[in-house]
């Protein structure tokens, strides 16, 4: 922020248009953090001889990864302070500093990438472009056979269904040409394509980027959207993950999206590749079907099996549920014995030899099996099944509880007593000491499970809200009839007590009587006479 004009690098250039003291690179809660499924698609698409121009800010290991592998990079921001720490961090980059209307370098570009997006090449100095008028303003710097890799952030994608508190809401700093008014801007897959063709572009692949805009770890191209993926590559998709204050379950709302083959309207972002033509036949071969991070590893999907990169071998993706999703819908219809009968299958397939860094996030079902979603690396040491388990299990119970979901057994339940009650209900009894081996263990495998503190999705604190309700008011009722009975017994009562009563004064009026009393008297020597009788005849 405190760089002079003067102090500018040799390699940057004003253009026009440029903000002094504005730093699009110091507000990076609005910069989408691109790695490495961006990173291995942009690396495949840079030519072997020929420029490359970057349009707008990235991250900086995107654009270190450019700088390297191309032979001519350039770039164009419109913060002054961003371009002159480019400028400083790579000497051998032409920076351009200003509105991407005004950038006339008197050159064309083999590649031009744009993956943030087209908000950030405009300048408070002058009013906005339109969309259409910005894709036609980089579609003039693509050199014939170039192509473009464009980022487009959808109005309407799941992330804004699961957001209470959107990264990107109204009245960002950055925000003083307010979003949502263009008429231009694309509506949807569609609506992409046609803006890209009216530029003079031909559409070569379009690819949908989850689980958010802010981080997104997976690219699927729309050919393998438009049929059913396995819950094995879908799953991953809908991770929960830093502070986010969420409205709806991101596992729930996404699996829903897939299921009914939404997943390419509703992506948080969409990534185009398009070509100037002549587009050369084939152009389209080297681009991946779909690029997937799980941690440090990233996989290319290729229909149906995955490849770790950059030479691993193809992989079957497995089929059948996941498993902690067919918990979670057992827990939920309160089916104990569902939980049951799956646990002790699992139990027994750990004891079988199953994978012992598998978790009920990471393990698919398909009725007779169980599969791991992604190829296990075998840790230093073997711990006993029943560990194994344990470990499973707490993980899932973190995972249940922190999500707010519904369960069968008391509330409230700490993760670790539901744990040990999943131990038992799967016929292998678990204590304190398996507990905190599993614990270990799991940290040994650096895979940490949700963190218990984290609150449920508003959505869900509304459904037990509504699901308590409904027990108190069921329970009030259940109280209001047993009330009602009471008190029609405890009249029933009054009533027996008062005949008891009149009964008891007739009784003692009746032994009082002359008749009752000759009657006794009478009646006596006859008992006497029956005594004798029986003594002398005994």
């Amino acid at each position: 922020m405190s760089t002079r004009m003067d102090e500018a690098p040799e390699n940057v250039r004003l253009i026009g248009g440029e903000m002094l003291l504005w730093s699009d690179m110091s507000n990076m809660g609005g910069i989408t953090d691109w790695r490495g499924a961006a990173l291995e698609l942009i690396r495949r698409m840079i030519p072997a001889s020929g420029r490359v121009l970057l349009v707008g800010p990235h991250p900086q290991a995107l654009v270190d990864e450019v700088v390297e592998l191309a032979p001519e990079a350039a770039a164009l921001v419109r913060s002054y302070p961003d371009a002159c720490a480019l400028g400083s961090r790579h000497p051998g980059l032409e920076v351009f500093c200003g509105r991407l209307e005004l950038l006339d370098s008197g050159e064309s570009y083999d590649l031009v990438v744009a993956i943030d997006g087209l908000a950030r090449t405009h300048s408070a100095e002058a009013p906005a472009s339109g969309w259409q008028e910005s894709v036609a303003a980089l579609a003039a710097l693509i050199a014939p056979g170039g192509r473009l890799v464009l980022g487009v952030h959808n109005d309407l994608g799941i992330d804004r269904f699961i957001e209470a508190r959107p990264a990107d809401r109204e009245g960002g700093d950055d925000q003083w040409a307010p979003h949502g008014f263009d008429p231009t801007y694309p509506s949807g897959p569609p609506a992409v394509d046609r803006g890209l063709e009216c530029a003079g572009l031909s559409v070569l692949r379009r690819y949908a980027a989850y689980p958010g805009r802010q981080a997104p770890r997976a690219l699927l191209a729309g050919e393998a959207l438009a049929g059913d993926l396995p819950d094995a590559l879908t799953f991953p998709l809908s991770a929960r993950g830093g502070d986010r204050l969420l409205a709806a379950d991101p596992l729930r709302l996404t699996r829903v999206v897939f299921r009914h083959r939404l997943g390419e309207e509703l992506a948080p972002l969409w990534v185009a590749v398009a070509a100037r033509p002549p587009v050369a036949p084939g152009a389209e071969d080297d681009l991946p079907l779909g690029l997937i991070e799980e941690g440090p590893a990233l996989y290319e999907f290729t229909g149906t099996a995955t490849r770790r990169l950059p030479d691993g071998e193809e992989r079957q993706i497995p089929t059948g549920r996941v498993v902690e999703e067919i918990l979670v819908e057992a827990c939920a219809r309160e089916d104990v014995k569902a939980v049951r009968d799956l646990l002790t299958h699992l139990a027994g397939w750990l004891e079988g030899g199953g994978s012992v860094v598998g978790a009920a996030d990471s393990l698919v079902h398909d009725g007779v099996r169980f599969a791991a979603i992604s190829p296990p690396a075998a840790p230093s040491t073997q711990p006993e099944p029943r560990v194994v388990l344990c470990r499973i299990l707490w993980r899932f119970a973190v995972r249940l509880l922190a999500a707010g979901h519904h369960h069968p057994w008391p509330w409230p339940l700490e993760a670790d007593q539901l744990a040990l009650t999943l131990c038992g209900m799967a016929g292998r009894p678990c204590d304190r000491g398996d507990l905190d081996r599993a614990r270990k263990f799991d940290a040994e495998l650096g895979q940490p499970a949700e963190p218990a503190e984290q609150a449920p999705t508003y959505r869900d604190l509304l459904g037990a809200r509504d699901r308590l309700a409904d027990q108190l008011t069921a329970a009030l009722a259940r109280i209001a009839r047993l009330e009602t009975k009471l008190t029609y017994r405890e009249r029933e009562l009054v009533r027996s007590k008062s005949r008891l009563r009149r009964t008891q004064r007739k009784a003692t009026a009746y032994r009082r009587s002359l008749g009752y009393r000759l009657s006794r008297r009478l009646a006596r020597p006859r008992k006497v006479a029956r005594r004798v009788i029986r003594l002398l005849s005994g």
